[in-house]
């Protein structure tokens, strides 16, 4: 089932969203240069119990892509659109790399809609200052040479060395997937981590039964930037053969691993 969530304004843009499945709600929030289509190995190993709800990020997939620089409370803003929407007053989400980023400001700001949270080869930590300056970069180079030439140098360090190997759709998906971005929501969401702030301290008060899951093979987030914080809440997980695309690479581990959080 696809739908799209209406727009008054510019500030809210329309969002396509996919839904699969009956109980709980559970939002899937993809990473940056992705789509719901990310969670497509994933949800059908989650449906049979939970509502699985998987939006197209601001400025992805088909989702509107407004031109200007984009903020990680405004693509949460959003995800509240669609729970209003979809008239859920509250659910569990979960957030891959740039969708962690917007999962943690629903945490700070929009506890009350959530019933959990988690994070999935992301981080709390805010971009370092070489990271901050290869966000400027990400957006001269989509500027001067095109989504294409961003997404094919890039997409190979996703994934683990093994998954290259043994999972060449997968990362054919992931490729096509950054082509079809839009240049200018590729660029405002580049900009919108950018500008995002340390939210480490979200994640060591929050109340809220919270996963986290890393991929030992992750190049882009190492473990330690994710396991900032211990508690009877937190439950952690490092899935030893993943990159940074466990829902592609490792989908039947990481959706017993979010059953068992669901559980």
């Amino acid at each position: 089932m696809m739908s799209h969530l209406p727009s008054d304004s510019i500030n809210h843009p329309t969002l396509h969203y996919t839904e699969s499945g009956k109980g709980a709600p559970l939002v899937l929030l993809h990473g940056f240069l992705g789509s719901s289509a990310y969670w497509d190995e994933l949800v059908p190993l989650l449906s049979a119990h939970y509502r699985c709800i998987t939006p197209d990020l601001r400025g992805h997939g088909r989702s509107l892509a407004p031109e200007g620089s984009y903020r990680i409370e405004q693509m949460a803003d959003d995800v509240i659109g669609l729970l209003d929407h979809l008239e859920l007053p509250t659910a569990t989400v979960l957030g891959h790399s740039m969708g962690g980023y917007v999962t943690l400001a629903l945490a700070e700001q929009h506890a009350d809609r959530l019933d959990g949270w988690g994070l999935i080869h992301s981080t709390p930590h805010e971009d370092a200052p070489q990271a901050k300056e290869n966000r400027l970069l990400a957006v001269s180079k989509i500027n001067s040479q095109g989504i294409a030439a961003f997404t094919d140098g890039i997409v190979e360090g996703l994934f683990a060395p093994a998954s290259l190997e043994q999972l060449p759709k997968a990362v054919q998906k992931v490729r096509e997937l950054g082509y079809a971005t839009p240049p200018q929501g590729a660029c405002g969401a580049a900009l919108a981590m950018r500008e995002r702030p340390d939210r480490r301290e979200v994640l060591a008060t929050s109340t809220q039964p919270i996963l986290l899951v890393a991929g030992a093979q992750d190049g882009l987030i190492p473990a330690e930037r994710l396991f900032t914080s211990e508690g009877p809440n937190i439950s952690a997980h490092t899935i030893e053969t993943a990159g940074h695309m466990g829902m592609l690479e490792t989908p039947t581990e990481l959706a017993g691993i979010i059953r068992d959080y669901l559980g």
